[in-house]
């Protein structure tokens, strides 16, 4: 090649490079636009078969090879800065949405409730993500804090309740509202993620100490009792005699507790019951508060008599261990007396809700309606001599095969009590999790899991399982699995809300110290030279 030609061809690659600078300058704020990135590659593509190469000079191949790669260069500039913009518009997008959808809740709440005294709390924009039913303007608590016909009142589904003529009054309505630090002063801080300049940033949390206010006076109780003991039926009637003469309540029990009550003294004719299944269905729709007494087998029991939303439980202790029930039986009226009329700290405690899905009837549930535990469900192996064979599965993802005694799905109550002793950890009751606890595991390896509350796990028999399987929940009512069944569990969303002796962190680290002797040991003696 000439020297004529090598400056014609230095001349057009100076002009369309420069012409490229200078668009790419034109940009505002001195960005680099995908436009001009484009317009540059192709420019460079374009000079390339142009350029009057003819001959193998070496700095001529260098030359034309370097544009090559300027040209690489800019396309993945190009693309990249393109994926930034809609990743950019992506995430402002999806906090829009969340920024909207809190907003529209809170409307919805600000609208169907009135003011309330002169409590001015201010309004959570992150309520608990429970269902909300239409409200009554007349006895709502307002926009201050949870309303009690958000979580706890909500109908669930089934028939309609028919008016029951032997209740005067409507169910008390009560509210929630965030405790702070300790402080029962109602105020919150708000607990969101946000997304600000490119940062995410957790915002600052409260302790969540959630405080139940009453409305106005709960007018009905059901009482719940560890049966077959005499200590027990005695105390319900000296408790049901004193709510009634002193806070003229109407009291509720189980059959078995009425009939025994009546043998002992006509004066409980007043004691109302369910006579019937269906009666059962709609219990939370008369009842405010429910009082237990025996141990947590009783508090199990009671939960499990609500399908649906839970009406606050206190839980007096008078069984051989409790982790759910702080109150002492000995100061019954001045435990009631505060619940009744003070606000006090309750615990929200998940339930888990289980599904039986049969291989023979993929599309349908073997019960009703799903089954709710409060502590956990249990798969072994039975009466069967061989190991336990499950597969497991995490929403969409494959979990493991348990192969061994069997496999543990705990609530984070019910940390304390199978899982425990299988080998899982203890976990604070309103930390939000699910426990996936194996028993006696064939690997060593095998180590206990928590999992995120929002999933839905799946246990299911494979087909060359060696021997059957059997579920139990709350350690009653078994249920046979076989090859190509499934157990399908998930939280529900209707929590067991139990009222705290102090608060929830409290009653729990008492329970363990004083329930498992948790770190118990004599204190190291101090033998050394006095200072």
């Amino acid at each position: 090649m000439s020297a004529n030609e090598l400056t014609a061809a230095d001349e057009v690659c100076d002009e369309r490079i420069n012409f490229n600078v200078a668009t790419s300058n034109q940009t505002e704020n001195g960005d680099i636009t995908t436009v001009s990135l484009v317009e540059s590659e192709r420019a460079a593509y374009t000079f390339i078969p142009q350029t009057p190469i003819r001959s193998t000079d070496a700095h001529l191949e260098e030359f034309s090879e370097a544009l090559r790669t300027v040209a690489k260069t800019l396309r993945r500039v190009a693309e990249g800065k393109a994926a930034a913009q809609a990743d950019a518009a992506e995430w402002k997008r999806k906090y829009e949405l969340e920024m909207a959808s809190n907003e529209h809740k809170r409307h919805n709440v600000i609208r169907g409730c009135s003011n309330f005294g002169n409590d001015k709390l201010e309004q959570p924009t992150s309520q608990l993500a429970l269902e909300i039913a239409p409200i009554d303007q007349t006895s709502c608590c307002g926009n201050h804090g949870i309303c009690s016909h958000q979580i706890l009142q909500d109908e669930c589904p089934g028939p309609k309740r028919k008016q029951d003529e032997k209740i005067i009054g409507r169910k008390a309505p009560f509210r929630l509202v965030w405790g702070c630090d300790g402080d029962k002063n109602g105020q919150h801080k708000r607990d969101f993620v946000s997304f600000e300049k490119g940062d995410i940033k957790t915002a600052e949390r409260s302790n969540k100490q959630i405080l139940l206010k009453w409305e106005s006076p709960p007018q009905t109780v059901l009482f719940v009792t560890k049966p077959n003991s005499n200590s027990v039926l005695a105390l319900c009637a000296e408790m049901v005699r004193w709510l009634k003469e002193h806070n003229n309540m109407n009291v509720f029990v189980e059959p078995r507790v009425r009939k025994e009550l009546l043998a002992e003294d006509s004066y409980f004719s007043f004691i109302q019951t369910c006579n019937n299944d269906q009666e059962a269905k709609t219990l939370h729709t008369k009842i405010d508060l429910i009082v237990t007494l025996g141990g947590d087998g009783t508090v199990l029991w009671a939960a499990s008599l609500f399908k649906g939303p839970v009406p606050p439980v206190v839980a007096f202790s008078l069984g051989s261990l409790g982790f759910m029930t702080p109150f002492p039986s000995e100061q019954y009226r001045e435990c009631l007396g505060n619940v009744l009329k003070q606000p006090f700290s309750i615990t929200l405690r998940s339930r888990l809700q289980c599904h039986v899905i049969r291989d023979a009837a993929k599309e349908q549930d073997e019960t009703e309606e799903p089954i709710l535990v409060l502590n956990e469900v249990t798969i072994d192996r039975g009466m069967s001599s061989y190991l336990t064979y499950l597969e497991c599965y995490c929403d969409s993802s494959y979990v493991t095969r348990v192969q061994g005694d069997g496999l543990i799905i705990s609530t984070t109550s019910g940390s304390t009590a199978y899982s425990l002793a299988a080998g899982g950890s203890m976990v604070h009751p309103q930390v939000p999790g699910i426990l996936f606890t194996p028993i006696c595991p064939h690997s060593l390896s095998f180590r206990p899991l928590i999992l995120p509350e929002y999933v839905t796990l799946r246990v299911q028999v494979p087909f060359n399982s060696r021997g059957q399987a059997w579920a139990s929940f709350d350690g009653k009512g078994r249920i046979q699995l076989g090859p190509g069944d499934a157990l399908i569990c998930s939280i529900s969303p209707w929590p067991v809300p139990t009222a705290c002796l102090a608060d929830s962190t409290t009653d729990f680290l008492r329970s363990i110290h004083e329930g498992l002797h948790w770190n118990l040991r004599k204190s190291q003696s101090f033998d050394g030279p006095s200072a």
